[in-house]
């Protein structure tokens, strides 16, 4: 066999192994029993040894030097191996082991301290977490910026520096636009009692209308809804509360859209670098456009209102438009999964400065709950209630995800990128949407955007498929045209 040949077939046993290895992340989340955190965490440490030794062995380089791509898609291939390569010498073996399993075991002694509204219980825990996680990032800086090299795992080719920008120019427009409609009455929400069985069922249509293949995936319950996987086995999760279906309807159209990429991607990469989405941020484009700008239009509301009268009877609204109104509701609120389009993104940038401050260590773990609760306050003009609704909330943080937070925003910039291009290049969505028919928008983005996987890095694609550098703009410009018309502003 040529290099490349024995490099790829070296990489294909390196992602097969890495699927196991989230496999095992997915049951944890959705099946394993509680008492098997300790066992699961040597399992996935067990696990990460293997990973790291053959994503750092010597015979990686060699076929590097020596390998020749042929063509675009080769080239790339050699891009995402080399890159993972890089870091996997830059971090020694007994630190991403240890890390995996501190990870894992740190997952349920959070889960556990959000239960009982207990943070000095997670405290000590989250101190090592963030002491190992600091020690990680100055070895894949390697005198750079930490929170940076952070970033590449999530966003290859971002900085904070151009974050930070992004954000900025944001704040501006999303607080005065809050502030306009919260001088505003709120409309109605739901009212009544939601079985959550009605809730699972309606969930999993919602999910196949959205073209979700159930042959190669499943939808369960979790605390946190997540996508696991790629290839042909992609996995989401969902939760649900009897007196709120949107969590459920909308936590489930969000991941599928996770799903539906990686279950796009074309075949030819299975089992390869670039068979997977190529960055967070594209990744969490695709959710946000098939829950917002698709889920929560009117267009497609207005459909959906039928969908729930027929499966939950009285739902508290009487037609189209208040249901329209009510999934769009702007309100106070603790919890960024549950936030409104407006806000969302105030809730990330938060995040955003606490964590790079914690990597810097210009903030310390014991100082991070009221370091959360003070800028919450400044920010949302409310005091925060428990640990769950604050600092608790989120699982993140606890499983090392730092560098991860800001790629949530970058989707939201992404997305309406896409979406005015979508719009563009399908004059009558919104008739589509009104009927429930889905596949004009979704196969479009699956054409533009998902079959390419990893082939592109993540600014490119976008600007292939929008046709134009990424910008907050058409973000910015279409919630003001939504929430204006629906506030009367």
């Amino acid at each position: 066999m040529s290099a490349l040949e024995e490099l790829m077939t070296f990489q294909g046993e390196t992602e097969a192994l890495a699927q196991i290895s989230g496999r095992l992340g997915w049951d944890q989340e959705t099946m394993m029993p509680r008492g098997s955190a300790r066992q699961r965490g040597a399992e996935m440490a067990a696990m990460e040894a293997v990973l790291h030794a053959r994503r750092s062995d010597p015979r990686v380089a060699v076929w590097l030097e020596a390998a020749e791509p042929g063509d675009e898609a080769g080239a790339a291939q050699l891009r995402e191996i080399r890159r993972s390569y890089d870091r996997a010498t830059k971090v020694p073996a007994d630190l991403a082991k240890t890390l995996a399993q501190l990870t894992s075991e740190s997952q349920g002694i959070w889960a556990q301290a959000r239960a009982d509204e207990d943070v000095a219980a997670f405290l000590p825990t989250l101190k090592e977490v963030v002491r190992l996680k600091r020690e990680e990032g100055a070895a894949l800086a390697d005198g750079g910026d930490v929170y940076d090299a952070m970033l590449q795992d999530y966003e290859p080719g971002t900085t904070a520096k151009e974050i930070t920008k992004i954000f900025d120019a944001m704040r501006v427009r999303l607080v005065a636009l809050r502030s306009a409609i919260l001088e505003k009455p709120m409309p109605a929400g739901l009212t009544g009692d939601f079985d959550e069985r009605l809730q699972m069922k309606l969930a999993r249509n919602l999910a196949r209308d959205f073209g979700y293949d159930m042959n190669r995936g499943r939808l369960d319950k979790a605390v946190h809804p997540f996508s696991s996987g790629s290839g042909s086995d992609v996995r989401i999760t969902t939760r649900t509360d009897p007196t709120d279906p949107f969590n459920c309807i909308y936590s489930t159209i969000h991941e599928t859209g996770h799903a539906c990429y990686e279950l796009n991607i074309d075949p030819a990469y299975q089992l390869t670098p670039l068979g997977r989405g190529v960055s967070m941020g594209v990744h969490e484009s695709q959710s946000r456009i098939y829950e917002n700008q698709l889920g929560r239009s009117q267009a497609f509301t207005g459909w959906l209102f039928g969908r729930m009268t027929r499966t939950f009877g009285e739902i508290g609204v009487a037609d189209a438009d208040g249901f329209y109104a009510a999934v769009n509701r702007v309100r106070n609120g603790y919890i960024r999964t549950e936030a409104d389009e407006v806000q969302y993104n105030l809730h990330i940038m938060l995040r955003y400065d606490l964590e790079r401050a914690l990597m810097a260590g210009d903030l310390e773990v014991d100082d991070l709950e009221a370091a959360w609760n003070d800028r919450f306050a400044a920010d949302f003009g409310y005091a925060v209630d428990k640990p769950s609704n604050g600092v608790l909330q989120d699982v993140h943080w606890s499983v090392g995800l730092f560098g991860y937070f800001p790629t949530y925003s970058l989707g939201n910039v992404y997305a309406g990128c896409l979406y005015q291009a979508l719009r563009a290049a399908v004059p009558t969505l919104d008739s589509q949407l009104a009927l429930g028919e889905l596949e004009p928008a979704t196969d479009w983005l699956r054409a533009n955007l998902q079959t390419h996987g990893g082939l592109y890095a993540p600014r490119d694609v976008i600007a292939r498929a929008s046709g134009a550098e990424p910008s907050e703009r058409p973000l910015l410009d279409y919630l003001e045209a939504k929430f204006t018309a629906l506030y009367d502003l």
